[in-house]
């Protein structure tokens, strides 16, 4: 009995070993189920990642898709993705975990330099329990929230580092394994295709609206567009496309400067109107490389000496020569990313394409004077083989008839027909010599047509059009030397209103008779105040006048505006 009790404790203790042993078999098992089924979840997690950011097309929505799903599969508080930059820094710093009052705090966002740089320099993994004890670490900006664990990957495209995924504290406060850093490795595999798919996508789509602007020009160009137009929709296009806030297009004048004839977005008109050397600026650099240049903050560009207060709150800028006329600038406020190659590779084609629409409408323009003298010397030719011998055949035959009059009061009549005739040939002579005058290198370069020029060109800086009235012989009875100095004073009275005035009329009179010309420009824009009637411009106006015996008079419009007079005599002065 003993041996039978005996032999029943020890089977006793060997069923309840068996059950402690099958409990802790299948407590094992339920971890590693448990494990699987976590694993099947992470992996149908990643899954679930790489096909979201693989579903987009739009390179930001792309990264900021990345960066999500990141923080998720891997369980972080915190995720960023940072874009190289060419200079192998940060261009672009996307960060999630962090709200936008704390961003605002922290103040800027990171470029490269620390633990970050570490992970551009050596395009590697990296995975810390404590990124404070790594030797690259150069700590945080105040306000910043503190961070642990730190895991780090490269996204690459092709053989090409695009940027890092940067991942930190990993929560329950543990830090970042193996499978933390396979599960990103392998996300970031994934991104890098995302990446070349959305870059593809983006730079068939921005060929396709370098080449729908470049056929808007070309259109224009056929349908008789004006100079200034094409340079409107030149800077419209080129600024949608790029995204830029600012587009300015600097012509080069003939003493070699460059003068801003359009500004268009944030910040115009601070370079509305100027002229500008070549030397110290953006443009004149893009004219000496002879092709697009870059900058990624020209208010801080070395390059940028003359003015540099111009560009304020201006970041990175590009320029592009139009052939040999000028300069095509686009820039962005400060903050933004540079350009990228897919947005300004078409840029030097686009501004091409600009360049010989302008020179074709220049030929057009040229044709037409061509045409116009024609129209001209066929004119000339009529009055003085039809009109001037008409005319003089009457007052002969009207001199012939005064014999025959014997009342005093008729033949005083005729003696004032006869007066009146010759009169009427002398203008009509004084018209054919006008008709016939020109400067050949110009096409009928008389003042009538320089002024119609100069008030043309004053209408991209203007914004408008002014009304333009002449009056007299300005071709024939206005000196070569005064007519140079109405061209001069035109342009900087016309450009005084752009920068100004802030007018939405203009009106112009360029008027000669009884010896006198006067040039009259009004406006109703906001008035002179004291201080702006000392300015350099008027000032050399004033100069002017004086230097042929005449004088400026600037007062103010009864309605709002200026009214500015220049008058000087022409008699004599041939």
């Amino acid at each position: 009995m003993t041996g039978t009790g005996g032999g029943n404790a020890t089977g006793g203790a060997d069923s309840r070993l068996g059950r402690f042993r099958l409990d802790e078999l299948l407590g094992e098992l339920q971890v590693r189920i448990q494990a699987v089924r976590g694993t099947r979840d992470r992996l149908h997690g990643l899954l679930e990642a790489v096909l979201s950011v693989g579903r987009e097309l739009d390179l930001p929505q792309v990264l900021r898709g990345i960066v999500e799903a990141s923080v998720v599969l891997v369980d972080a508080e915190y995720g960023a993705l940072g874009v190289i930059g060419q200079d192998q820094r940060l261009a672009q710093f996307l960060t999630t975990g962090v709200d936008e009052e704390l961003r605002a705090r922290i103040g800027d966002l990171p470029t490269g330099h620390g633990l970050l740089g570490e992970v551009i320099r050596h395009p590697e993994p990296l995975r810390l329990a404590e990124l404070a004890d790594h030797p690259a670490s150069s700590g945080f900006p105040p306000n910043h929230p503190p961070m642990h664990s730190f895991l780090g990957v490269p996204i690459r495209v092709r053989d090409e580092v695009f940027g890092n995924l940067y991942l930190t504290e990993k929560r329950g406060g543990v830090e970042f394994d193996e499978e933390d850093e396979a599960v990103l490795t392998t996300l970031a595999v994934a991104a890098g295709v995302a990446i070349e798919n959305a870059r593809l996508y983006e730079e068939a789509r921005l060929r396709e609206q370098w080449l729908e602007a470049s056929t808007e020009l070309t259109a224009g160009l056929l349908s008789g567009m004006p100079e200034a137009r094409v340079l409107e929709v030149m800077v419209e296009r080129a600024r949608r496309i790029t995204s830029a806030e600012l587009g300015l297009v600097d012509l080069v004048e003939g003493s070699g400067t460059l003068r801003g004839v359009l500004a268009m977005g944030e910040g115009a008109e601070a370079h509305r109107g100027l002229t500008v050397p070549r030397e110290g600026t953006l443009a004149g650099a893009a004219l000496k490389a002879a092709g697009l240049v870059a900058s990624a903050a020209v208010a801080d560009d070395p390059r940028v000496t003359f003015s540099p207060e111009r560009w304020k709150g201006t970041g990175p800028a590009v320029a592009v020569p139009i052939g040999d006329r000028g300069v095509l600038v686009l820039a962005r406020t400060a903050g933004r990313p540079p350009f990228s190659a897919a947005e300004t590779a078409p840029l030097a084609g686009f501004a091409g394409q600009a360049a010989l629409a302008l020179e074709l409408a220049d030929r057009r323009r040229d044709a037409e004077q061509v045409s116009l003298l024609e129209d001209r010397d066929r004119i000339a030719r009529d009055l003085h083989d039809l009109a001037i011998q008409r005319l003089f055949a009457t007052g002969m035959t009207l001199q012939s008839a005064r014999r025959f009059v014997e009342h005093p009061e008729a033949s005083e009549r005729l003696v004032r027909a006869v007066d009146d005739l010759d009169e009427t040939i002398k203008i009509i002579r004084s018209t054919i010599f006008g008709l016939r005058t020109h400067e050949s290198a110009a096409f009928g370069g008389g003042l009538r047509i320089r002024a119609v020029r100069t008030v043309e060109e004053a209408i991209a800086s203007l914004g408008f059009t002014p009304a333009l009235r002449m009056e007299g012989l300005l071709d024939t009875d206005v000196p070569q030397a005064v007519a140079d100095e109405v061209v001069a004073v035109l342009g900087e009275a016309l450009s005084n209103v752009a920068r100004h005035a802030q007018a939405s009329r203009t009106d112009v009179a360029v008027v000669v008779g009884q010896g006198v010309l006067t040039v009259t420009v009004v406006d109703d824009g906001i008035g002179l105040r004291e201080e702006e009637q000392r300015r350099s411009g008027l000032r050399n106006l004033a100069e002017r006048a004086e230097r042929l015996e005449g004088r400026l008079t600037v007062e103010p419009e009864a309605t709002g505006g200026t009214r500015l007079i220049w008058r000087v005599p022409v008699r004599g002065l041939k």
